[in-house]
């Protein structure tokens, strides 16, 4: 059999992940500290954990609806207006999903026809471009950069627009940067989409995670864009129920029907066991949000001014569990700096170019690991530079 003649050309010319590469290689060895993978290191808090299980004792396994349980529905739907003071109809303007990358590819594959375009400011997590591409798209990347603390500026935006853009993705908080846009600077996107069709794919996944005064505010709470957005997020990072694989969709109602139709024969239905859990993570999780964002919030300020003092230079990220150090001073590329540590020291962090070819010069860090590993892992990296004559002290 011929298979590359059978396979799907688009996905033949995809390259594999970046982050997973890393992750892999480290698991190949032995004492690696890997700083790789954003993955919560807290466990699901026990009343979450505890309502799934009784759910499996009691029978509950059988399938939900396509759209998922109302009640989860509903408790989605009192969450936002609570947070953010965005109202969505549980019946019509929710859909629960497996995890938010379902969501993600679930809201690319039912706007995009073929030849439209995607903006995709970068970097960003890795799976925008080629979700736009396996459903017809062209990716269209729009750079931010360190001075602008890694937010999508509306001069960038605007001149990015052509008749084909369809969609804009705002993945912020921002994986890998750290970046967050603030109020003003949403609505300076807004002002920029207002006399357009473009829609906008708002990934809020990291929202709780948002640690400055103002707090996380969603994109469709900015004036007149709620009509032209789809929300994206999840449980894995605020609830850490990663394992679980939850997420959900909101917008408005003539396109949820049609997400919901491309569901149905996708997956069908969300696992039954994580909705009922879900349910009680948004009724009674705050708390538990409160407290892993302070720990978070700890861990930020220790990394990164671990890394100015040793002369990486990474400015201080508001939002998710990420620093993107810059590594230009060393002389070295992303992936060269990361291959060394690893093989060196035994530390694994991700070249800033597994989020696209603007990430060249920095390294993402994940710092949602102890702080027992943070430490260790910041002094095998200042040893590493200093055995190289790359360490530049307090600056």
């Amino acid at each position: 059999m011929q298979y590359e003649s059978l396979l799907n050309k688009t996905l033949v010319d995809m390259k594999p992940s970046g982050i997973r590469r890393f992750f892999d290689l480290a698991h190949e060895m032995e004492d690696v500290i890997s700083l790789s993978v954003g993955e919560p290191d807290f466990t699901t808090p026990w009343h979450i954990r505890e309502v799934g299980i009784k759910t499996l004792e009691r029978g509950k396994t059988w399938y939900s609806p396509n759209a998922g349980f109302i009640e989860l529905r509903s408790a989605i739907s009192r969450y936002i207006e609570r947070r953010f003071g965005v109202h969505y109809e549980a019946k019509t303007d929710v859909l629960v999903t497996v995890g938010g990358s379902e969501a993600i590819d679930l809201c690319m594959r039912s706007l995009i026809n073929p030849g439209d375009e995607v903006l995709v400011p970068s970097p960003s997590f890795v799976c925008y471009g080629p979700l736009a591409s396996m459903a017809g798209g062209v990716p269209v990347t729009l750079e931010t950069k360190a001075e602008d603390h890694f937010r999508l500026t509306p001069e960038t935006l605007k001149a990015a627009i052509t008749p084909k853009t369809k969609l804009l993705i705002l993945p912020f908080p921002n994986n890998p940067t750290g970046a967050v846009m603030r109020r003003e600077h949403l609505e300076a996107i807004a002002d920029v989409l207002r006399d357009t069709d473009i829609m906008v794919l708002s990934d809020e996944i990291y929202s709780e995670l948002t640690y400055h005064d103002e707090g996380p505010i969603s994109f469709a709470a900015i004036d007149g864009m709620q009509e032209r957005t789809l929300l994206v997020s999840g449980f894995s990072k605020a609830y850490a129920m990663t394992g679980w694989r939850l997420g959900y969709v909101c917008g408005p109602t003539p396109i949820m029907g049609q997400i919901v139709k491309l569901h149905q024969y996708g997956i069908m239905s969300a696992p039954t066991t994580a909705q009922y859990a879900a349910i009680e993570a948004m009724d009674n999780g705050d708390d538990d949000v409160v407290h892993m964002r302070a720990d978070y919030d700890q861990r930020r300020r220790l990394i990164v001014s671990e890394l100015n003092n040793m002369g990486l230079t990474c400015f201080d990220p508001q939002g998710a569990f990420y620093v993107f150090p810059s590594i230009q001073s060393t002389g070295m590329t992303s992936e060269e700096f990361c291959v060394s540590l690893l093989q060196e020291k035994h530390v694994a962090v991700v070249p800033g170019t597994a989020f696209g070819d603007c990430g060249e010069g920095f390294v993402r860090i994940s710092y949602c690991y102890s702080i027992k590993h943070i430490i260790e892992a910041m002094r095998r990296m200042r040893e590493f530079l200093a055995e190289r004559g790359l360490l530049k002290e307090g600056e």
